[in-house]
């Protein structure tokens, strides 16, 4: 009664979207699941014993009043240890990580430098702060035109590791111009973290860089991590500046205790399995290369549509043969696409038929 008019638009323009539970057997390449760890019930069992060493299993609170667990804190350590940072901050997702830093970073003479393609999530934030410029995206040159023309008191970058979207990894010299114009650098590595690097750490770790105190990294725990929540790691400044600013983290219940045991729990495995992971990630880049002659940069694999329409038409297509794919439609992209994951536990010869069915759609 209320949004009717508004709900048929949206059919109508094939933009209409329904949360569906799809059937287990669908061979899943929709999922951000790169690393296939969210079904590992044996990394499951581990955190459910990590947890019960405890008497609490629960948050209780917010952070600031009694909320902040042990195995908050364990992870923490754990995270910026092996990331490089001083310091770690448990947050209840990703889109409260950005919330975080892009409301409570940037002040009334800042400006925020953020690329076009950012998430969602950061855009949102980006409507709260004053100062905002919008860069072309992963293009340097546009980013240090801006940047010379700033005459704000604290310049804040805000990129991420691997795009959710395109797929593509930020480009290295704009780490370069972070440092160069000792501007912030908010790098949301949601889609990097587990997926690219030497130890799958993501984008720091993809290009060997160096952890300067203006680096700031975030990233999500429900995607290569299997679990759920988010994290912000910095130096301990910056940290204690989101504790005392950063509504998201003053006036949320803390995170979930065994979401965090598990993201803690599947960290290790992932540090510990790396190169056998990372093997597994390159073996299904390839295929996508020979089938569809795609040379993809991450886990993300963009097949541009005509149209919402055709997009869900392939999308469907692709599901009564048993396999799920995403289907991203305007306005959350500028041209629709079929976003697949080639996830690490996709068998090869599943993936060489669905590869196989999209070139013949496509064709």
């Amino acid at each position: 009664m209320y949004f009717d008019n508004e709900l048929k638009a949206l059919k109508k323009a094939n933009r209409y979207r329904e949360i569906e539970l799809f059937d287990n057997d669908v061979i899943d390449l929709a999922s951000n699941d790169y690393l296939s760890l969210a079904s590992k019930k044996s990394k499951l069992k581990k955190a459910y014993e990590l947890v019960c060493e405890y008497d609490t299993f629960a948050p209780k609170a917010s952070l600031l009043v009694n909320g902040y667990h042990d195995i908050h804190k364990k992870f923490e350590e754990k995270i910026a240890k092996v990331n490089g940072f001083e310091a770690g901050q448990i947050v209840g997702s990703g889109f409260l990580a950005n919330l975080s830093l892009i409301e409570a970073l940037v002040r009334q003479k800042d400006e925020l430098f953020i690329d076009s393609e950012y998430h969602a999530s950061g855009v949102m934030a980006s409507k709260l702060v004053k100062n905002v410029t919008i860069f072309e995206h992963n293009l340097a040159e546009d980013l240090e035109q801006k940047l010379k023309q700033s005459r704000a008191k604290r310049k804040i970058i805000a990129i991420e590791g691997v795009y959710s979207m395109s797929g593509d990894i930020a480009k290295r010299d704009i780490f370069d111009l972070a440092s160069r114009y000792n501007a912030l650098l908010i790098v949301d590595e949601a889609h990097s973290s587990g997926t690219i690097g030497k130890t799958l750490l993501g984008v720091f770790d993809y290009y060997d860089l160096k952890i300067e105190p203006n680096f700031i990294k975030m990233g999500t725990l429900g995607k290569a991590y299997g679990s759920y929540g988010a994290y912000i790691l910095s130096s301990l400044e910056i940290k204690e500046f989101l504790v005392n600013r950063a509504k998201p983290i003053i006036y949320s219940t803390a995170p979930s205790v065994f979401d965090t045991a598990l993201a803690l729990v599947n960290l290790k495995y992932i540090l510990k399995n790396s190169p056998k992971l990372s093997a597994k990630l390159a073996n299904r880049k390839a295929l996508v290369r020979d089938f569809l002659g795609l040379d993809v940069q991450s886990q993300i694999v963009p097949i541009p549509q005509v149209s919402n329409k055709e997009a869900k038409r392939v999308q469907k297509a692709l599901l009564d043969r048993g396999y799920l794919v995403g289907a991203i439609r305007q306005p959350t992209v500028d041209v629709p696409i079929i976003r697949l994951i080639p996830r690490a536990s996709v068998r090869v010869k599943e993936l060489q038929k669905v590869l196989e069915l999209i070139k013949e759609f496509n064709d």
